[in-house]
Formats: C-alpha cells, sequence, structure tokens
C-alpha cells in the first residue's frame, strides 16, 4: 500500500518527518509503521523540540535520587523506603471532554507509580482555567473535578492537595495536572526494560479499544484549531479495573517472577514495546491477534496507536508465565502472552501471520531532536520598565482586603477539595486547604509533606525569575508544615514551541528553574512537557507547575497555619520590599497585568527557610505560613481563618519606607508569618539573628477581628467571621450563576 501525504498529515507528520523516517529505516513505512512513529516521535512522547533544555536539570540533591530514565522518579526519604512521584498533563483531553480527561490523567499518572512497585499513597490535583464569571470555565471546572473524584475516591487513593488558578488566557486550554505520590521498598524497586531472548511478553488489564487514538501524536501535539471535532481522541477510565490492576501488579512484582513492566499510556502498545525494548537493549516480536479487543475488526494500526486505559505490558522469566497468569486471572483481569522478547534489538508487529512492523527498536524510541529558535517577545522589555509610583492608592484598605479574599485565585477552594476523599488510606495528618499536605509513613517515624505550585502570571511577565519564584514558594510551604524539601516533579506547560516568542517563554523558565533546583540542592526527578496550549486567540501563560516533597524527621512535630490562641506572639520572617508587579492586587484592583515580579535573593530565601525549619522541629512555633498571593494582609487573614481567632497587628518600622499598598498586598517573596507562645519568642528571635535573617514583631493573637495598623493609623479592621463568609463562599457562589 503506498503512503500518502494526507496520511502521514493526519497523523501529525510533517513531510520532513516522514522524509526522516524514510531516511531512518531506509524505506517507506507500513501504515503501521508509519502510526507507531507519529507517536513515538510526537513531543508529548519524544520529547524532541525539549529534550535538550530538560538535560539542564540536576538529578542529584541533598537526599538520594532513585531510578531516573523510568516512568516516575523519587527520592529515598528513610533508610530502604523510597517514595516515588510524577506529575504530567492531561490538559487537551480536558478541555475537550473534562471528565474523562481529568478522569483518566489520575489513571494514568497512578500507574506511572505503581508499575515501578510502588503503592500509591496520594494524587494532587493543580487545575487553571478561565475566568470563573464564564460558563465555559464552570462547565469546565465542574467537570474536571468530577473526574478526578470519581476516578481517585473509586481507586481509593486521597486527592490531598493542590491548586486552583482562574485567568483569561487558560480560557481556551484549561491545564489539568495531576501528580500521584507512592512508597516503595528501595531494593523493590521494578524497571521497564525488557530482558532475557525469549522471555514472554504479556499484556495484562483492560481489553484495548479504539478509545485515545491519536491522543499522544494529535490532540496533545498540536494547537486546538476552530470547531475542530476531538472526543474520538479522549481516553475513557475505569477505576474499579484499575484497583484490581494495583493489587495484581504489585502481587505479581512481590513474586519476582517480573522482569520489566510498563504502562500503556500515550501511544499505547507501540510506546510500551519500543521502549522497554531501546531500554533493554533487544527486541520483541508480538502478535496482535492474541491482545484482548473490544472491537473485532480494528486495523493493526489502530492496535499500536490505542490508548485504551488501564493496561501494562509484562516481560516475565520464561517459565514462570502462568504463575504471572493466574494472579491475574485471580483479579479478573486479562492476562494473555502476546510475544517474546528476542535478542536482535528489532520490534516485530504481527497481525494474523503477515508482518505489518519490523523496526529497530532504539530507532523508534529515538526521535530527531530540534534546535528551535528562542526570541525574546517584544512586551518583555517594555514590562520590565513599568512603574509603579503613580499607581492610585486606594482609600479603603479593608475593602481591598475583602476583594481580594473573594477572589476565586485566594479564596478556599474547599467546594473543590471537600468533593475528594483525602482521609482514606488513613495516612493523611494535616488535610488540604494549607500550605502542604502531611502524610505519615507506616512504620516509620518520618512523614512526607506534599505541595504544587505554579504562577503562570509571574511566569508570563519574567519566565526566568518567576520559574524561581514558583520553586522558593513550593520549598517554602513545605519548611511551613516541618518538611526538608527533598525532590521536584514538573509539569511544564506552554504555547506553541515552534513560535519563537513561545519557545523562550519555555527556554527562560527551563533555565531559571534548573539554576534554583541546584542552589536548593533539589534534584528534578521526573516530569512532563505539554506544549501547544493554544488556540487562535492566545496561548496559555507559561505555567511551569512544580510537585515538592520534603521530609519531616518526625511527622509528629508538623504545623500548621492556622492561628492557636489568643496571646500568641505573631513574627514575621523576612523582609517586604516595594513588590506589586504581577500581584492579584493590582490585577484585581488595578486591572492590570504588569511589572517586574517580585525580586527573589536564593541565598536569602534558603536562609529564611532554614530558620523556619528549625524553629517548627523545635517545636517553637505555634503555627506557620507563607505570605504569597495576596501579600501579608492576606496571609494574615488567612491565619485568622484558620485558627477561627483575630490578631491585632501594628507593622510599626517594618518596611517603613514602602508605600502602603505594597506593605499590605505586595507579594514580596522570602516571606514567612510565625506565631509562638510568649515564653518562645526570643529563642525564635536568637534562632532568626544567628542565621542573620530580619525577624519583625507584628502583634499578638487574639479578639475577633483583624486589626492593622500602619504609620500609627488603623489600615484594616475585619472580623473573622466576615473575612471567612466572603473567603468560604466566593467560588460556591461563582459555581451556582
Amino acid at each position: 500500500m503506498a503512503i500518502e501525504p494526507r496520511m502521514w498529515r493526519e497523523l501529525g507528520l510533517t513531510d520532513d518527518e516522514f522524509q526522516r523516517v524514510v531516511d531512518t529505516i531506509g524505506r517507506e513505512p507500513t501504515p503501521t509503521e508509519l502510526a507507531m512513529f507519529s507517536v513515538e516521535w510526537s513531543e508529548h512522547c519524544g520529547y524532541p523540540r525539549s529534550r535538550t533544555l530538560l538535560a539542564l536539570f540536576p538529578k542529584t540533591g541533598k537526599y538520594a535520587s532513585r531510578v531516573q530514565g523510568e516512568d516516575a522518579g523519587g527520592v529515598e526519604v528513610a533508610p530502604g523506603l523510597t517514595v516515588l512521584f510524577k506529575m504530567e498533563s492531561h490538559n487537551h483531553p480536558s478541555q475537550v471532554e473534562p471528565f474523562q480527561g481529568a478522569a483518566t490523567g489520575v489513571g494514568g499518572i497512578i500507574r506511572d507509580i505503581f508499575t515501578m512497585g510502588a503503592r500509591p499513597i496520594a494524587v494532587l490535583d493543580p487545575l487553571r482555567f478561565g475566568d470563573l464569571d464564564e460558563p465555559l470555565a464552570r462547565y469546565l471546572l465542574r467537570g474536571v473535578v468530577n473526574g478526578i473524584s470519581f476516578y481517585g475516591n473509586c481507586l481509593g487513593v486521597p486527592t490531598i492537595g493542590g491548586e486552583l488558578q482562574f485567568e483569561e488566557p487558560y480560557r481556551g486550554n484549561c491545564l489539568v495536572n495531576v501528580m500521584a505520590v507512592g512508597v516503595v521498598q528501595t531494593d523493590k524497586i521494578a524497571t521497564s526494560r525488557a530482558t532475557g531472548e525469549n522471555n514472554p511478553v504479556m499484556v495484562v488489564g483492560n481489553s484495548t479499544g479504539r478509545d485515545g487514538i491519536g491522543g499522544a501524536s494529535i490532540l496533545a501535539s498540536h494547537e486546538f484549531g476552530e470547531d475542530e471535532e476531538k472526543r474520538p481522541t479522549v481516553q475513557i477510565g475505569d477505576p474499579f479495573t484499575e484497583k484490581c490492576l494495583i493489587e495484581a501488579c504489585l502481587e505479581a512484582l512481590e513474586t519476582g517472577a517480573i522482569v520489566g513492566m510498563k504502562d500503556m499510556g500515550a501511544a499505547g502498545l507501540t510506546c510500551t514495546t519500543c521502549e522497554m525494548s531501546a531500554a533493554g537493549e533487544h527486541g520483541m516480536d508480538i502478535d496482535l491477534q492474541k491482545v484482548p479487543r473490544r472491537e473485532a475488526d480494528m486495523e493493526p494500526w489502530e492496535m499500536m496507536m490505542s490508548e485504551s486505559q488501564e493496561r501494562m505490558l509484562i516481560v516475565a522469566q520464561r517459565g514462570r508465565e502462568q504463575e504471572v497468569l493466574d494472579i491475574f486471572g485471580k483479579w479478573g483481569l486479562n492476562a494473555v502472552v502476546v510475544g517474546r522478547v528476542t535478542a536482535d534489538g528489532v520490534l516485530r508487529v504481527r497481525d494474523d501471520g503477515e508482518v505489518v512492523a519490523e523496526l529497530d527498536a532504539r530507532a523508534l524510541a529515538s526521535p530527531p531532536v530540534y534546535q528551535l529558535p528562542a526570541e525574546e517577545p517584544s512586551y518583555y522589555r517594555e514590562n520590565q520598565a513599568v512603574d509603579f509610583a503613580d499607581l492610585p492608592m486606594p482609600e479603603d484598605m479593608t475593602a481591598v482586603l475583602r476583594d481580594l479574599l473573594s477572589s476565586p485565585n485566594i479564596a478556599s477552594a474547599r467546594w473543590v477539595y471537600e468533593q475528594y476523599d483525602h482521609m482514606v488510606q488513613t495516612n493523611t495528618v494535616v488535610a488540604p486547604g494549607g500550605d502542604a499536605a502531611v502524610l505519615r509513613l507506616k512504620g516509620y517515624r518520618q512523614g512526607i509533606a506534599v505541595t504544587t505550585d505554579g504562577n503562570g502570571r509571574y511566569c508570563y511577565l519574567d519566565p526566568y525569575l518567576g520559574a524561581q519564584l514558583v520553586l522558593a514558594e513550593g520549598s517554602r510551604n513545605l519548611v511551613c508544615v516541618g518538611a526538608e524539601p527533598a525532590g521536584v516533579t514538573d509539569c511544564l506547560n506552554f504555547g506553541n514551541p515552534e513560535k519563537p516568542d513561545r519557545f523562550w517563554q519555555f527556554k527562560r523558565c527551563v533555565e531559571g528553574l534548573a539554576d534554583a533546583c541546584r542552589s536548593f540542592g533539589l534534584p528534578v526527578v521526573s516530569g512532563n512537557v505539554s506544549f501547544y496550549n493554544e488556540t487562535p486567540d492566545t496561548a496559555v501563560y507559561p505555567t511551569p507547575v512544580l510537585g515538592v516533597v520534603g521530609v519531616l524527621d518526625d511527622v509528629r512535630r508538623h504545623c500548621t497555619a492556622g492561628f492557636k490562641q489568643a496571646g500568641d506572639v505573631v513574627l514575621l520572617l523576612g523582609e517586604t520590599h516595594e513588590d506589586l508587579g504581577g500581584t492579584e492586587y493590582v490585577k484585581r484592583i488595578h486591572k492590570r497585568v504588569a511589572g517586574r515580579p517580585p525580586a527573589l535573593d536564593l541565598e536569602f530565601e534558603k536562609k529564611v527557610q532554614a530558620v523556619c525549619l528549625d524553629v517548627v522541629r523545635q517545636g517553637l512555633a505555634a503555627s506557620a505560613h507563607d505570605c504569597s498571593d495576596g501579600g501579608l494582609a492576606a496571609a494574615l487573614a488567612e491565619s485568622c481563618i484558620f485558627g477561627n481567632v483575630g490578631a491585632r497587628i501594628a507593622l510599626g518600622e517594618h518596611a517603613a519606607g514602602v508605600r502602603l499598598d505594597a506593605r499590605l498586598f505586595g507579594e514580596s517573596a522570602s516571606r514567612i508569618i510565625l506565631s509562638v507562645r510568649p515564653e518562645n519568642a526570643d529563642r525564635v528571635k536568637e534562632i532568626a539573628a544567628g542565621a542573620q535573617v530580619p525577624i519583625a514583631a507584628l502583634g499578638e493573637v487574639g479578639g475577633d477581628e483583624l486589626v492593622v495598623e500602619a504609620d500609627g493609623v488603623r489600615r484594616i479592621a475585619a472580623k473573622v467571621a466576615e473575612m471567612q463568609r466572603i473567603w468560604s463562599e466566593a467560588i460556591p457562589s461563582l459555581m451556582q450563576q
């Protein structure tokens, strides 16, 4: 059958890429081979446009990092115990079909964890949509949350955190990122390598259907055009099958009969067969007629492209096939030997006796690497010169605080996370809603804390600095609960990389993040790149979302953000500067997205975090809370709301030369609010002084309202009950429109 141009173009390959395929294999590909190249060489699977820059990320850090190059990565958090974690995107599918798009995102990321032998213990879901006063944003949010809660709740894996942000650039491309966390004994981590000539190759789990065909090569690797119908490329999830698959895979791994195992996510059979073969420097010979299928008339190329969910490819030890098959049969799952491992490095795909694909596995798994042009966008230099000196000063700062607390970017996300089961498995020590979630590790003194962070607005205004601020905030959130940051996973969400200004944003974000991770001693152990988040109208903000995992020496000694009792002293670690650029205050009150994001001194940031961590670990802190969106005033309000108690604050000489709105609502980095018992205040000040970190006594906890004075004048006075009502009702009220 002759290959026509429309065939490779419909599969997402350019004319140049098709010619590269021909040059690689020395002939014209078969239709099945063409389909396999289209998915494996797509940006979603092969990272041809981003791989060079991703090499900048550090792979080692303070804690021993494990399993580079597998479906997930992690750090050893206690002797012999590794926490594996990874974040991925399901943006395009969720924009097209929010329920299934989000649900299968959860299923897919969890498979990346248990395919390596780890028991999944947590899910986090950073979400971004257009403005919530638009019907489309409400429709997408409702569908995505329903999909996440359906899959995670049915699966019995707690959803313990995430983010919720709303900005106009996400209107045409919502961002649905999902992170999963699991634990495994370090010496029992499984790999995805196919080795051992004549070892059996098995397909286990669900049957193969037409759902998801083209998801990796077309849906996730191109811009959305107008009036395009994409629903057939969205996968369909079955959490009950996945629950059985978790148990069956972990049980099979315990037998020692498994050589390698890999999730059939994006690119399905193509991805697993070629990547496992290439990683193990072997080949495979498989027969598609043996693969369980839902539809009898599927073509070979459809079988190889299908992204049907809840499927795994396993290489078992020869002679132990039945042992493995019996385990999956016990759990009511398909388990079929479909081929064998070969020693020649060739991936052969047969269909009813006919060889429909015969390719060098390493060539298929090694897509070309593109060096794309990067061009600084015109807005960048103009924005760097923005001066807020003439920004009008609001007369009523209490009204500004109320307005900020009602912003969906600051308001309580309870409407979302109350739909998730965050207590299943009984590991959750600190629940969603604060700076970071805390989990116990059963049988260990240690615990872990997990958070996700991102700020597309900062990264749009200054990609290098913005990405570093994201890491700084994520790490700061962890020390506030008493955890030492240990490792990072990323989900890099950007527009079309073939546009030089978009690629410049990506390049600068990666460079900034790599430099910051190296400074913090944090390895990037896993991650995902999501390009082409763009419509004909606009691209999303450049949005690197980070999942950061930290370690608590003793999980019992953790801290939370809410003020605890009257009489506690309120302290502020760090310094306040005139940082208004990119803030929620300037956007919401002054209707502008402009200015340079808050300045960041990485060495100073590390000192602030070290002081906070020391104070929490010594049991000196009653509360600790990061200052971020909405600045100092919003952070104080949240600590009052969390603790259901007021505070009397006098800024005094703190930041006396800074304009008032920046003192209250500016988002200067490297600041943490502490509350401590009066008898501990001097000791905390000594620790800060020893680290050369400024610390200011702001006031004390007590009463039923937040009062903030500056320059001897009462600037804010708000009842805690009123703030709590505004903060908690904002999103539910918008969702009822």
